[in-house]
């Protein structure tokens, strides 16, 4: 079985060699966002190109960024304890796209690396998607039956960095570990049976004071494991992880809708 440290690397050799920059993991204190006590997510240390207040020397990049969710919005304290998969420090390994590709791309990379370099069994993947964005219903329906995509709302797959700013649908990708797993048969609901492994977001809006939504002029996309990140460097026993993808005008992701959530 593969350790925390194999599924790291692997993970940075796999987007590597599909032409992203390897970033080092930032400060657990962010250095220049007074906006935050800790970093929470791999997208801080690129906050300033998802907001175009700055830019980098590459358009691809991929990190393994170790985070603490302690307080503030995306914190999950009210789960710590209570499944084996939240906690409050851990690694979130992410892959982002400033103004590169976008949907497309970014579920074809995470569908490979998962079905094809972890090997996990497509059979055994669920995708939920935010029940508006039909461009991302379609280039899944091309992968996975759509019985088993699930159409959730604003709450769960709908991403936002605040009450304003960069904003956008997300789709999440989910491992049923199997009926030895006590937890409910689908996405989001009670247990551990079906786990979130991948958030893709896509930060195709801009939402303004009065809530009013306006495109973005870049795609820009950020992706991360569960909340898509390595956990504690915790897997499941069979060798899955969860993981947050964000592509692409950005992207990101949320969770928690059953099989009607729609």
């Amino acid at each position: 079985m593969p350790t925390a440290n194999d599924l790291r690397q692997g993970f940075l050799d796999y987007f590597q060699g599909h032409g992203h920059a390897i970033v080092p993991s930032s400060s657990l204190i962010p250095q220049a966002d007074p906006t935050l006590l800790f970093t929470n997510a791999g997208m801080v240390q690129f906050k300033g190109v998802f907001l175009g207040e700055e830019r980098r020397a590459y358009t691809r990049a991929a990190s393994s960024q170790k985070c603490i969710r302690a307080g503030g919005k995306h914190n999950d304290l009210e789960n710590v304890g209570h499944t084996s998969r939240h906690h409050t420090f851990f690694e979130m390994l992410g892959n982002f796209s400033f103004g590169d590709y976008f949907k497309g791309e970014a579920i074809d990379l995470a569908w490979e690396y998962l079905s094809r370099v972890v090997k996990l069994s497509p059979e055994r993947l669920w995708v939920t998607v935010y029940k508006e964005d039909d461009e991302a219903y379609a280039i899944w329906q091309k992968k996975i039956p759509a019985a088993r995509i699930v159409k959730c709302g604003e709450q769960d797959n709908f991403w936002q960095m605040a009450d304003t700013g960069p904003c956008g649908p997300c789709s999440e990708i989910h491992y049923d570990q199997g009926p030895g797993v006590p937890g409910d048969p689908f996405p989001n609901g009670e247990g551990d049976r079906v786990i979130e492994l991948w958030n893709l977001v896509f930060m195709q809006y801009h939402r303004d004071e009065k809530g009013a939504f306006r495109g973005r002029p870049a795609t820009t996309t950020p992706t991360s494991s569960s909340r898509s990140s390595v956990r504690s460097g915790r897997w499941p026993a069979n060798g899955t992880a969860r993981r947050r993808t964000m592509t692409g005008r950005c992207v990101s992701s949320r969770t928690t809708c059953g099989p009607s959530c729609s």
